[in-house]
């Protein structure tokens, strides 16, 4: 009887210990997945400045918004914040109209331009909410980032900040470790795969001191303790109407098109602290790739699949797509009389291929956790990972002979 008992457990005990070994599997089979590709693109694009005289931060947002759109991001992954509206401001000489330029060859303000957050709406809160994704019910999705853990993110800010801080509206702050904190919080909710943090505003490099998220890249107009400074003054406007770090982005990106494959490394190389008058600084220890080999369109530009061919596609001709069409209509018809012959044969094929797949998911179980296995290399983690193991098993094992 005693005997029986033993056979019994112990049948018991193998039993939960090929449920464990499963289990185990499956989670480091789902590990494995954890890595996702880059499938797309999205850019948060913030003027935080009110008041006329900050006409030069609406027209730096919105330079970096047209150039975005001309390398490929569609107005759906575009979120667009501008704590004013200088093109309807009664100071405006040109009505409904935007330059960052003296020239005035460039409306920035055109017919395509879909803002999502104006005047009021652009708050630290608002922000933080469009970065983590925590938005009431009533929010159309126009005006949420609906990215992913394939998404690279451009967030490019602009306004007047300080020593960790940036002001919204002259009414509050949005401190460096709340900027970190909600970086965090996308990171954790798997919400980017990498993000570009671009800021244009007085020691904007203090703003990424407390960045702890890996993926995370940013980039300053300026250190600890320099000023951001506009580049040049509008007289018929009568205020600045870019700012330098702004404006030398903008040249660089003038001269590229979505199919350059212009490094980061060319982009941060680009800024030259005498026509800055302030030192760029980027930080990359976050960062997991090398910069020299990522193009800026991973950020600035669109994803693109791409088929390369030898030889150009020909055109068919009119009789040519004819005949095409009833050589199409044929081949349904008959595709059409093969579906109706399916029989039971048919259907046993395919319980054997259901079969086959299960076998296939038990052998990359097994193979999962031999691998496992093999990358104990010393004694005390061979222990630590049996104790692990059988910790249950001895659990269960007392519970039953109870």
């Amino acid at each position: 009887m005693k005997q029986l008992r033993f056979n019994m457990l112990g049948s018991k005990v193998t039993a939960l210990s090929f449920l464990f070994l499963l289990l185990l599997g499956f989670s480091n089979c789902e590990s494995q997945t954890e890595t996702a590709m880059h499938t797309n693109n999205w850019a948060v694009l913030v003027c935080t400045s009110r008041f006329w005289f900050n006409y030069r931060h609406m027209a730096n947002t919105l330079s970096l918004y047209r150039t975005v759109k001309r390398l490929g991001i569609p107005d759906e992954r575009i979120i667009l914040m501008l704590a004013d509206d200088m093109a309807c401001n009664a100071r405006n000489k040109y009505p409904a109209q935007v330059f960052n330029n003296e020239n005035h060859k460039l409306n920035l303000y055109g017919d395509n331009v879909e803002v999502d957050y104006r005047g009021y709406e652009v708050t630290v809160e608002n922000f933080f909410r469009v970065l983590t994704g925590r938005h009431e019910n009533a929010v159309p999705r126009s005006k949420r980032l609906l990215s992913d853990e394939g998404s690279h993110i451009l967030l490019y800010m602009t306004g007047h900040g300080g020593d960790e801080f940036l002001k919204f509206q002259d009414s509050e702050e949005l401190q460096s470790h709340d900027l970190a904190d909600a970086v965090k919080q996308m990171k954790e909710k798997r919400r980017f795969k990498e993000l570009l943090i671009m800021v244009d505003t007085c020691q904007a490099a203090t703003l990424f001191s407390q960045l702890q998220s890996p993926g995370a890249l940013a980039i300053g107009s300026s250190m600890k303790g320099e000023n951001s400074y506009s580049h040049h003054l509008d007289s018929d406007v009568g205020v600045s109407v870019v700012d330098r770090f702004t404006f030398y982005t903008l040249a660089f990106f003038e001269r590229l098109n979505m199919y350059d494959n212009a490094s980061l490394t060319s982009l941060f190389g680009s800024y030259n602290p005498s026509m800055l008058m302030s030192t760029a600084y980027y930080r990359t220890d976050l960062y997991q790739r090398r910069l020299e080999e990522v193009p800026v369109t991973n950020f600035f530009g669109s994803v693109m699949e791409t088929i390369h061919t030898d030889s150009a596609y020909r055109v068919l001709s009119r009789k040519e797509f004819g005949s095409v069409e009833i050589r199409m209509s044929t081949e349904k018809s008959d595709h059409d009389k093969e579906i109706l012959l399916l029989n039971s044969n048919d259907l046993d094929q395919i319980g054997e291929l259901n079969t086959e797949d299960q076998r296939g998911n038990i052998e990359c179980i097994w193979s999962t956790f031999h691998k496992e296995l093999q990358k104990v290399k010393d004694v005390d983690s061979f222990v630590n990972y049996g104790l692990v193991i059988m910790l249950p098993l001895l659990t269960v094992s007392m519970w039953l002979s109870w």
